[in-house]
């Protein structure tokens, strides 16, 4: 199987509740599944989980109760990008990583996806905030061709 991503993005809405984690993760998993190595998913799959968890954890939805969850391809000289993105209705505070006390049931999630991704950041608009990561470049399945 041979495809070719210049670039590619997703977007996804999914409930400002738990379930909404469950959605993305599904979604995201069926959609890079032959795009990406299974190590590459997994590492995907654990942070977009985290970033849509601290959104309903600790952040307001957006318009009609909900988070927006999206991912892009992107192809560059050293191989494919993979950007995931997350906006919610922002918070008080901005997302932050904390130290995590060793008996402490959360508080970790950013470390994941600090140690996960290659950088991560906020942005924030009228609208909200958006928490996003970026893997690059990442390893792909085997066939797949890309342009750079």
């Amino acid at each position: 199987m041979s495809t070719t991503a210049v670039e590619r993005a997703w977007c996804v809405v999914v409930p400002h509740h738990a379930t909404g984690a469950r959605v993305a993760r599904h979604r995201l998993a069926t959609e890079l599944a032959e795009v990406v190595t299974p190590t590459v998913l997994a590492d995907l799959v654990a942070v977009l989980a985290e970033l849509v968890g601290n959104a309903v954890r600790h952040a307001d939805p957006l318009p009609g109760g909900v988070v927006r969850v999206s991912w892009r391809l992107r192809a560059t000289t050293e191989g494919t990008q993979v950007r995931l993105q997350v906006t919610d209705g922002g918070a008080a505070c901005g997302p932050q990583i904390r130290p995590a006390d060793l008996g402490a049931a959360d508080g970790r999630g950013l470390h994941i996806v600090s140690g996960l991704a290659n950088r991560w950041g906020v942005e924030r608009d009228g609208l909200g905030q958006s928490v996003w990561a970026d893997f690059d470049p990442v390893p792909q399945r085997p066939g797949l061709v890309t342009a750079g």
